[in-house]
């Protein structure tokens, strides 16, 4: 489906990692009959042609007391689209941003450490930006399916 464009032994070698990123070279090439150093060379490979970005550890902020995520969907005026953009990629209470269907669309994904963080992100940063014609909110209240990456 996905990995079409990938030969067999890698399409194996990614469906391990997506499984779990933490094996080891030797325990991928047991699980797929070449040597720990041939999957090193071939994992190198998909990581520099961009088929795997990265590795990384996933906190779910709901297990932390007090976190708070929401999603804000925000339209802009075409002119201050870019400028949006940009403010809300240099805070670092927001965590995800998203271009979506629809006219200057964002779908923003944020985290705080506490309601009071969430409400001054939501008076300092979005509430001043520049050109937003509509802004909804949405408190996350609990996770029931989150996946992460491309699932096979």
């Amino acid at each position: 489906m996905f990995l079409e464009g990938l030969d067999e032994l890698d399409q194996k070698i990614v469906r391990l990692l997506i499984g779990n990123a933490r094996l080891s070279y030797s325990e991928i090439g047991q699980q797929v009959g070449i040597s720990r150093v041939a999957v090193k060379a071939r994992i190198q490979a998909l990581e520099q042609r961009g088929v795997i970005e990265e590795y990384t550890t996933i906190i779910n902020p709901q297990k932390i007391s007090g976190a708070v995520s929401c999603y804000f969907e925000l339209e802009t005026q075409p002119d201050t689209f870019a400028r949006v953009v940009q403010t809300l990629r240099e805070n670092d209470t927001v965590t995800q941003i998203y271009r979506v269907t629809g006219k200057n669309k964002l779908h923003v994904h944020a985290v705080a450490a506490s309601g009071e963080e969430m409400e001054q992100l939501i008076s300092t940063v979005i509430d001043p930006l520049p050109g937003v014609i509509r802004c909804d909110c949405n408190i996350i209240l609990s996770r029931i399916k989150d996946v992460k990456g491309l699932r096979l």
